[in-house]
């Protein structure tokens, strides 16, 4: 955590004296936050104890990220990645959101989702637009139905039948399309 400096610390000061709490508790100082700031060490279990100096904790490998509930899990193998990089896998459907307001662009989705698994369909063309480039200005006028596809698609009631979500070769629409990848619908035994 950096320090304030001069400047700054007065200003925190004269924010602090400005507010009044809801219920009455003592003010800390600046200097009194900064301290409480930093951690005191803690010990950790089984750890011997050293004299003098402390040996730093030890930090326990990350788990791997399990996708959030509803997020499509990336379940395509090298050879569909491949197919679909190169531009071989022919989208069954299509669902164009040109010209669509985001809840009409979202309904539509919704609707070419349900429509394509009901037909058994592999591969779904979504076409969004191309995003806005690098260089525009923000806030973008273009590029609100592209940048939302993805939390649509998390959040859907199919997103568990959703494999892979992957930007589509151009000559399906290159950056202003998508590959929805749906998984086959399991056997009921």
């Amino acid at each position: 955590m950096r320090r304030l400096a001069p400047e700054e610390a007065a200003l925190w000061k004269r924010v602090i004296a400005s507010v009044t709490p809801l219920e009455a508790r003592p003010v800390k100082s600046v200097e009194a936050i900064e301290k409480s700031a930093t951690p005191a060490p803690v010990p950790v279990p089984g750890a011997p104890k050293v004299k003098g100096r402390v040996p730093p904790p030890r930090i326990a490998a990350p788990a791997p990220a399990r996708p959030a509930r509803g997020q499509a899990v990336n379940t395509l193998d090298a050879s569909w990645d491949r197919r679909l990089g190169r531009g071989l896998v022919s989208p069954e459907s299509t669902v164009d959101l040109h010209g669509h307001t985001l809840s009409s662009a979202y309904d539509r989705l919704d609707f070419g989702l349900e429509a394509a698994l009901a037909r058994g369909d592999r591969v779904l063309l979504l076409v969004t637009g191309k995003p806005p480039r690098p260089e525009s200005e923000r806030p973008h006028a273009r590029g609100a139905i592209r940048a939302a596809v993805g939390d649509w698609l998390a959040a859907s009631r199919f997103s568990d039948r959703i494999a892979a979500v992957r930007t589509a070769h151009s000559r399906h629409g290159g950056t202003g399309a998508l590959y929805i990848v749906l998984r086959r619908p399991r056997e009921k035994s």
